[in-house]
C-alpha cells in the first residue's frame, strides 16, 4: 500500500486525527494528556507511556496493546514507532488583536506562512520554530495542504505542544497589522539584503515600532521587538502584496546553481540567525 504522507488520518466517525511517532505522542502526553481521547500503543512502549494510561483511566478512556499491523491499520501509516494518540481534530481560531499584542508584548519571534503547500514543511518548520523559540504560528487559510494532519504532527517531533497556532484569510491585511508593533521580515531570494544583515535591520526597526515597547527602555536599554518571519511558497515566493506590507525583504545568498532552498531549511536558517540576536 503506498503512503502520499498527506492524508489526515482522520476518523471521520468519530471526528478524531491520529498523532503517531514516539516524539509526536510522548510531547502530547507530557504537555496535553487531556487532548488524548483513546492510546494505542505496542507492549514495549507501555512503561514509557504509564502515566497517559493512569490519566486516561481516571479519565475513563481506553488504551490498548497492540501488535504494529494494528497500529499500521489505525494511523494508516507504518511511521507510528509503536504508538497512536487520537485527538480531536485541531481547529484553528483566526488571528485577533490579542494574539499581535501578545506577540508584540513577549518579544518572541513567531511564523507567518503563506500558502507553503505541504504539510511535511509545516511540520518541519514547527519543530524548528519550537527549538529556536519562536511559538507563534499563522497559517493561511487558503492553503489547503499545509494543515495540523498526522504528517505534520510526526514531522514535528513533538514541536506541536510548543507553538500557539492561529490563521488568517488575508495574509498581507494581517501583515499590515501586526507590522505596527511587530518587525515583520519577508523571506524574498531576490532581496537586496542578506540574512547576515538581521542584526542591523531589527535594531535600526525596532524604535520605529508604534504599538511595541521595543527600542524604548530606559537609560539606553535594549528591548527586544516580537518579530515575524513570512515566508511563502517555494515556488512562486510571497505575493507583490504581502512583500511590500514587510518591514524588510532578506535573501539567503547562495552559488546560485539551485534557484532556491526548501522553505522549511530556509525558515530554519532565519529562526537561527534570530535566535543569536
Amino acid at each position: 500500500m503506498a503512503y502520499t504522507g498527506r492524508t489526515k488520518m482522520r476518523n471521520k466517525l468519530t471526528n478524531e486525527l491520529a498523532v503517531c511517532g514516539f516524539n509526536a505522542a510522548a510531547a502530547l502526553g507530557e504537555y496535553h494528556p487531556e487532548k488524548i481521547n483513546r492510546l494505542f500503543l505496542r507492549e514495549d512502549r507501555l512503561k514509557q507511556f504509564t502515566r497517559v494510561c493512569k490519566n486516561l483511566a481516571e479519565r475513563k478512556r481506553p488504551y490498548k496493546l497492540c501488535e504494529d499491523e494494528e497500529l499500521e491499520r489505525i494511523c494508516k501509516s507504518p511511521r507510528h514507532q509503536g504508538v497512536v494518540a487520537m485527538i480531536e481534530e485541531p481547529v484553528v481560531e483566526p488571528a485577533g488583536k490579542a494574539d499581535i499584542e501578545r506577540w508584540a508584548g513577549e518579544g518572541k519571534t513567531g511564523l507567518v506562512l503563506h500558502s507553503v503547500g505541504n504539510d511535511h514543511n509545516l511540520g518541519a518548520m514547527v519543530r524548528s520554530a519550537a527549538f529556536f523559540d519562536a511559538p507563534f504560528i499563522i497559517l493561511s487559510e487558503g492553503d489547503d495542504e499545509a494543515r495540523l494532519t498526522t504528517s505534520a504532527y510526526r514531522v514535528a517531533e513533538g514541536g506541536m505542544e510548543q507553538v500557539i497556532f492561529r490563521q488568517t484569510g488575508d495574509t498581507g491585511a494581517f501583515i499590515k497589522s501586526l507590522s505596527r508593533s511587530v518587525i515583520t521580515i519577508g523571506a524574498d531570494m531576490r532581496a537586496r539584503l542578506r540574512i547576515r544583515d538581521l542584526g542591523v535591520i531589527i535594531r535600526e526597526r525596532a524604535g520605529l515600532l508604534r504599538d511595541s515597547p521595543a527600542g524604548k527602555g530606559t537609560a539606553g536599554e535594549y528591548v527586544r521587538p516580537g518579530i515575524a518571519l513570512v515566508v511563502g511558497n517555494e515556488e512562486t515566493g510571497l505575493p507583490p502584496e504581502v512583500k511590500e506590507r514587510c518591514s524588510a525583504l532578506v535573501r539567503i545568498p547562495g552559488t546560485g546553481m539551485i534557484e532556491s532552498l526548501n522553505v522549511a531549511q530556509a525558515a530554519t536558517l532565519f529562526l537561527h540567525e534570530i535566535y543569536e540576536l
